[in-house]
């Protein structure tokens, strides 16, 4: 597919949002649009491993009969192929494309209940399967019957079956392309329902660049990765980021507190071709409810919530991945608890990239303590890197890249990076360009001294500044003005005075002529 046609369908999708937008709030109406796109990927990837195992009959999965004892042998070795292949079932009739197909032929049909039952089905045809973490609760968010979408059952009928004929005139051509296309597609969506949440977009979507700086900091040098972890997954687009800069990634982990969010982020791989077995997406606290600390992974990535409130109990002084520190970060800021998590997660030679606020870098007391011992006792801080401001959804405040390394190669260094004044300008959001990101990968893969923009600064240096990472105190970025010459300035000042000197001159000459002066 050519960018072009890319360009096209991911117009056509858009198009199908609008058929919500304004009709209710954006958080709703993104659940319910990528939810029916979903449905429609599953059910054509579905058709495709049924009509390849039905080749030979020429028959179509489509028009078999469920009460035809015949059809209902061939339908059930397809349902075990299929969820041996994709962790799901559809029957024929549930397919999207016979959904659509009934509304085509009956203008009048009803297909509220029938849709719900649907979505229910194909959670319910994992249960008891491999593939059940995978796909239980993934449509919760869908309710059919929600006023949301209509003060009728008869409104929201009407505006369910106008989505389900618009998207089933799309093509996915899921046979014919990469499963990146449709991903990136859905990856476009969601950051578009992201520039229309503003304030609540923080939580599901990192900006796509700041995303490229985080996968391409954890993966330079490599070309696979045995594990990629976010331990605030949002909509799985940063750990779907790093597979894109390396050639294979053998397993993905995230967990997310967004019930919703978390939902979205299941889709998210499966819709980028990630198979079931191949992520392990859980929902629930990080801090006070880690689901994978069995595990250490060689590539961290993550953009926690800026300053969130977390209970710091007084009992996590005994957690292993707080107790040597001796502190923890404050109730009402816990940037450091998420970096203390990732550290305790991160293999020997993995790297971790997390984007903090700037108090982070110099705010004091435990949290000082806390930096302190990263930098002094653990030698694991690689790079600070400071970003521009009003990057983020939801903040214009200017943020930082961190990046940890257990095993550095020059661990007599840090690098530290200001980028803040490298961006092109937006009405509501700056964006970083290309340039600018790949000035950011260049230096910290080269750990290049570049005049005002990157410093190398000593383990003692930092020391002798109390461990304060602010990034002023070793960037210079100060711009000495020009000297003013002011016997030039004097020159020049004489020359236009005596040029007004003479335009009134004549100007008074022509009010003569003209009579108005005597």
């Amino acid at each position: 597919m050519s960018e072009e046609q890319k360009r096209i369908l991911q117009q056509q999708l858009w198009a199908i949002c609008n058929l919500l937008r304004g009709r209710i709030s954006g958080d709703d109406y993104r659940d319910y649009i990528l939810g029916f796109i979903f449905y429609k990927f599953l059910s054509e990837r579905l058709y495709s491993i049924a009509q390849e195992a039905l080749s030979e009959d020429g028959l179509d999965y489509a028009l078999l009969d469920e009460d035809n004892e015949e059809h209902a042998e061939i339908i059930e070795a397809i349902r075990e192929e299929a969820i041996d292949t994709l962790g799901y079932h559809l029957m024929p009739g549930q397919l999207f494309m016979s959904i659509a197909a009934r509304i085509q032929d009956d203008a009048n049909a009803f297909i509220l209940s029938d849709l719900q039952t649907v979505l229910s089905d194909i959670e319910n045809s994992t249960r008891g399967q491999e593939s059940e973490a995978d796909f239980i609760h993934l449509f919760e968010d869908l309710d059919l019957n929600s006023t949301k979408l209509g003060k009728t059952v008869e409104d929201r009928n009407k505006i369910i079956k106008e989505i389900l004929v618009r998207l089933d005139a799309i093509d996915f051509m899921i046979d014919d392309v990469e499963a990146d296309v449709l991903g990136d597609s859905y990856e476009y969506l969601i950051s578009n329902f992201a520039s229309d949440a503003g304030k609540k977009a923080g939580e599901f979507y990192t900006p796509q660049r700041v995303s490229e700086i985080l996968a391409r900091a954890v993966s330079l040098g490599k070309d696979e990765l045995k594990s990629v972890y976010d331990p605030t997954c949002g909509s799985g687009s940063l750990l779907l980021r790093v597979a894109k800069q390396v050639k294979k990634v053998g397993r993905f982990y995230g967990q997310e507190y967004n019930r919703t969010t978390f939902n979205l982020a299941r889709m998210n791989m499966i819709l980028h071709g990630v198979h079931y077995k191949d992520f392990d997406i859980r929902q629930d606290d990080t801090l006070e409810r880690p689901q994978h600390l069995e595990y250490r992974f060689e590539a961290i990535v993550a953009n926690p919530p800026f300053s969130l409130d977390w209970s710091a109990n007084p009992l996590f002084l005994s957690d292993d991945r707080f107790s040597a520190y001796g502190k923890l970060a404050p109730k009402t800021k816990a940037d450091l608890a998420f970096i203390q998590h990732m550290l305790f997660q991160l293999d020997e030679n993995g790297t971790a990239a997390v984007v903090v606020p700037h108090g982070v870098l110099f705010r004091g007391s435990s949290e000082g303590h806390i930096r302190q011992h990263i930098i002094k006792e653990m030698n694991a801080l690689d790079a600070v890197i400071g970003l521009p401001s009003n990057l983020f959804f939801g903040t214009g405040i200017p943020a930082a890249i961190l990046v940890f390394r257990k095993c550095r190669e020059d661990g007599e260094h840090v690098l530290f990076i200001d980028a803040s004044r490298d961006f092109a300008p937006g009405k509501n959001q700056n964006t970083l360009r290309n340039q600018d990101v790949g000035k950011i990968i260049d230096t910290l893969e080269q750990r290049t001294v570049i005049d005002k923009y990157s410093y190398l600064a000593t383990l003692d240096e930092i020391k002798e500044n109390d461990y304060n990472l602010n990034i002023p105190r070793y960037v210079d970025t100060f711009e000495e003005e020009e000297e003013i010459d002011l016997m030039a300035v004097q020159s020049e000042r004489t020359a236009i005075e005596a040029e007004i000197a003479q335009l009134n001159e004549q100007m008074k000459g022509y009010l003569k002529e003209l009579g108005y002066v005597a």
